[in-house]
């Protein structure tokens, strides 16, 4: 007999704080976000494109620091608290580590830092070690962006999941 019902399948818990990163282009998207950022820092402040990237690496880690990292919960009423305790990072792709987004969120900030680095005279290996040398003034405004390069990426890394570093500060 021909079946006169279809099954239903109850759809996933879509969290609509998360859900648009699910689109197709918004990588492309964030992408150009930060390629334009940097044009507007470069021809507005008239300064070196490294001074442009370690400014758009600094306001890139202030911005996506608290919206991904510190705020919890999320801005919609429909979800009923649910995710009143996880932060934006925690709430993607339902809490499951290592996806395509989480990686592509992680090495943003890396691309960032590197994008900061090639301008300079900092040899790229010594960059990325805790080793501070004082020798020129542009090292000495590269320390920023390092000290924001670690604290950013130390979140995303899935041992440190739902982990409170509010107290911390």
């Amino acid at each position: 007999m021909a079946k006169l019902y279809e099954t239903m399948v109850t759809p996933p818990d879509v969290n609509k704080n998360t859900e648009w990163f699910m689109y197709p282009g918004v990588w492309t998207t964030y992408i150009l976000i930060l390629f334009f950022a940097w044009l507007i820092v470069l021809s507005l402040f008239r300064c070196t494109p490294g001074i442009a990237w370690t400014i758009v690496n600094l306001c890139h880690f202030i911005i996506t620091y608290h919206f991904f990292h510190w705020k919890k919960g999320t801005p919609f009423a429909e979800d009923q608290g649910v995710y009143n305790t996880l932060t934006w990072w925690e709430q993607i792709d339902n809490g499951k580590q290592l996806t395509r987004n989480r990686k592509f969120l992680t090495v943003a900030p890396v691309v960032l830092f590197y994008l900061d680095l090639t301008p300079s005279d900092v040899p790229i290996l010594e960059s990325f070690l805790p080793i501070i040398m004082w020798k020129t003034k542009r090292r000495q405004q590269l320390i920023v962006s390092k000290k924001s390069f670690y604290l950013f990426c130390s979140h995303e890394f899935p041992s440190l999941f739902c982990a409170d570093f509010k107290g911390f500060w």
